[in-house]
């Protein structure tokens, strides 16, 4: 992950992925041989629209991460005009994403790339990503976490916002980096970090301040 701002949550306050989830499918289960049809049809795919996007998506560095759900809650999320709103993504995206690590260096399981050796979306990435277990997907959790803070701020565009985080953990999959499972448990740990979140009174704080900044720009925009 790139250069993290450091989290609301605590070492001791952040969700165990490793007591929450279950372990990754072995590889002679059914659940395996499903992560193995996600994976070939992903490498199937011929979109190269949908290829650039996935591309895109993994790219953490802020502000860039966030630019796929600007044009939904129709605001720029920015250092320069939104900066409450800008700080609190780049703090949801470290919890989120350190949540999955306790799975992830306990399990190490390998992605697919290193299965059936073929090329991710970000090759040059590819050297990283071998050092870092597969299950679960951080950024699946991050895309996810997002999207749950950011419906609560634009409930008009639930429906858009949540299909963007979802398609934001597809992209794994697609990118050749995740399997399905590990894509769908990092959802898992994307919502239990919020709801960690919802608890913790510095990000309430910074919560009521974003609430106030978002509409101070709303309003602006409508004039």
């Amino acid at each position: 992950m790139p250069a993290l701002l450091g989290g609301y949550l605590s070492e001791s306050e952040l969700p165990n992925s490793l007591l929450l989830l279950s372990p990754p499918p072995e590889h002679n289960s059914d659940l395996f041989e499903l992560d193995l049809e996600h994976t070939r049809k992903a490498l199937e795919f011929k979109d190269n629209e949908r290829f650039l996007q996935a591309t895109r998506d993994a790219d953490l560095s802020f502000p860039f991460a966030v630019k796929s759900f600007e044009s939904i809650i129709g605001i720029g999320i920015s250092e320069s005009r939104t900066p409450k709103l800008y700080v609190m993504m780049r703090r949801v995206m470290t919890d989120a994403g350190l949540s999955t690590y306790a799975a992830k260096n306990h399990y190490k399981r390998e992605r697919p790339f290193m299965v059936n050796n073929q090329k991710t979306c970000t090759p040059d990435q590819e050297n990283i990503l071998y050092k870092v277990g597969s299950f679960p997907s951080g950024h699946a959790a991050v895309g996810w976490a997002w999207s749950l803070v950011l419906v609560k701020l634009f409930p008009e565009k639930e429906k858009e916002i949540l299909k963007r985080g979802h398609d934001f953990g597809e992209s794994r999959v697609i990118c050749n980096a995740h399997w399905d499972s590990d894509v769908k448990m990092g959802r898992v740990m994307g919502q239990a970090a919020v709801d960690c979140l919802w608890t913790n009174s510095d990000f309430l704080t910074d919560w009521n301040s974003v609430e106030v900044e978002v509409q101070q720009v709303l309003n602006s925009s409508s004039r």
